[in-house]
């Protein structure tokens, strides 16, 4: 099939094969009420005015809006899989429809699973979370840098606490060399990353690195003798019978019911292939299915509750315990407290998009996989149904005032970082906002702010005369004026994992 005409038959095609896909899901339903019933009607955003009514979106609507051809979910309650769905295409302009069972690319959450591959081989003393991984590296060992030298050892690697550099890493197209993982680490053709190094001293902040991961999963291919896809399946995939799920790469296209990659406007991307290859398994290689990722989810559930051997329960509690200075614990980020604690993550390759969140003390939780490069908005909205309807989470609808002033004037300006908040109450706005300057601006009428790289602002949403939070409502800006009346510092506040810094007014 030539790839002009797939890209012109795709605006008819993928609205076509969504309908049959979703008729087909349709005629699967049950005269028993449907678990995943509310993303017929529950979809919404995260932020909306006052007096505007809720949306009450559908997500084939959405689907077509955001222009993702496919979508797979998987709910988890008790921490069993209860109900696996798929909606629309793989492949945009083909009638082939998503099921439970289809593999989609789910990027940093093999992170995840590469954690709990870990802690498998911790359980069986293989593996110590606290020794130095300079001692069992064998192709490859962290360079020394001035004031950055120490132990890095595998709880640091999981938490991204190491001080290793190299947040993310890019794909590799159908034809283009694939780089070997010491190549990755070195940083050297073909490899397209800058070489993973020391960036801070090891335990000293949260810093994102799929660096770090990397070298995760050349300690454990070192210690066992095993590529790494061969060491997650013995360790993951066979015990919970996650049949479907692989760090082949690249996946062969015999392994089949695959979801192929979409680009911003929905059209077929990574041609001729149509995906692409992800040259470091376990920070971003991860293929697998709504089924398999739910049945992943339940058993971290089941293991930290004490019902399931998959993971000893101490082992499990340790993995959704927050390492100090860190948003995350042993692989996953942490969020909340009593029901509504959760562990989570997100996915982003080029052209897929996944979200995993399960709930430790209720056994609930749910998978969201899409194969197109807008999924992170979509994926955003059917967390948002979903968990509404389980009534947990940290993401209440956020309604902006009615009477909301406009900002004043002088909000506008340079902010800097204050040093002095330790990094254990900065945790995860230190990850999330490492730049050390921002910028204020009043445009239209309405505040936004524009870090240092960025050429565009985002706006933000008034809650009050001096808070506003960000468009997706996960931040909030909270300014302070001292007894002169005059502004002296903002605060960014993440309320989900309790964690601020402060900017003072340059």
């Amino acid at each position: 099939m030539a790839e002009g005409w797939v890209w012109k038959r795709t605006a008819r095609s993928l609205a076509g094969g969504l309908m049959l896909a979703f008729v087909a899901a349709a005629a699967q339903a049950h005269e028993t009420p449907d678990p995943l019933g509310v993303l017929q009607h529950g979809l919404r955003p995260n932020v909306l005015p006052a007096d505007a009514p809720l949306p009450h979106w559908s997500l084939e609507a959405r689907m077509r809006h955001h222009r993702v051809p496919g979508v797979a979910i998987a709910l988890v309650r008790d921490g069993r899989v209860v109900a696996s769905r798929g909606y629309g295409v793989r492949l945009a302009g083909a009638p082939a429809p998503v099921d439970g069972d289809t593999v989609f690319s789910v990027g940093s959450i093999s992170k995840v699973v590469a954690a709990a591959t870990t802690l498998r081989l911790v359980d069986a003393g293989r593996v110590s979370l606290d020794r130095d991984v300079a001692a069992d590296l064998k192709r490859w060992q962290v360079p020394d840098a001035p004031g950055r030298i120490g132990a890095i050892t595998p709880r640091m690697l999981m938490s991204h606490t190491s001080g290793l550099g190299v947040h993310g890493f890019a794909d590799y197209l159908p034809g283009e060399p694939v780089p070997t993982l010491a190549q990755v680490l070195q940083g050297v053709p073909p490899a397209k990353n800058a070489p993973v190094t020391r960036r801070f001293a090891p335990g000293e902040r949260n810093d994102y690195s799929g660096g770090a991961v990397t070298v995760q999963q050349m300690l454990l291919e070192d210690l066992t003798g095993h590529p790494f896809a061969r060491i997650a399946k013995a360790q993951v995939f066979e015990p919970l019978r996650m049949k479907r799920s692989t760090y082949a790469s690249p996946l062969p296209p015999a392994h089949g019911n695959i979801a192929h990659a979409h680009d911003e406007e929905g059209a077929p991307a990574a041609l001729p292939r149509g995906y692409e290859t992800f040259a470091e398994s376990a920070a971003s290689g991860l293929w697998t299915s709504a089924n398999d990722l739910g049945a992943f989810v339940g058993a971290i559930i089941r293991s930290y509750q004490g019902r399931d051997g998959f993971l000893r329960r101490d082992t499990a509690v340790r993995m959704l315990t927050p390492v100090a200075r860190s948003w995350f614990g042993l692989g996953p980020r942490l969020d909340g407290e009593g029901p509504s604690r959760t562990f989570h993550h997100g996915g982003a390759n080029d052209s897929y998009r996944a979200w995993i969140e399960g709930y430790p003390e209720t056994g609930d939780g749910f998978v969201i996989l899409t194969n197109g490069a807008n999924g992170n908005d979509l994926a955003r909205e059917i967390r948002n149904a979903l968990t509404d309807m389980l009534d947990h989470g940290d993401n209440a609808l956020l309604r902006t005032p009615a009477n909301a002033p406009a900002p004043s004037a002088d909000l506008a300006g340079r902010y800097r970082l204050d040093p002095q908040v330790p990094m254990e109450v900065r945790g995860a706005v230190a990850d999330l906002l490492e730049d050390e300057m921002f910028e204020m601006q009043i445009v239209d009428a309405r505040l936004a702010w524009r870090l240092p790289e960025e050429a565009s602002v985002s706006m933000l949403h008034p809650l009050a005369s001096n808070r506003y939070a960000s468009a997706s409502g996960s931040l909030r800006f909270v300014f302070h004026r001292g007894p002169d009346g005059r502004v002296q510092a903002v605060s960014v506040v993440h309320p989900a994992s309790d964690s601020r810094a402060l900017y003072r007014r340059e």
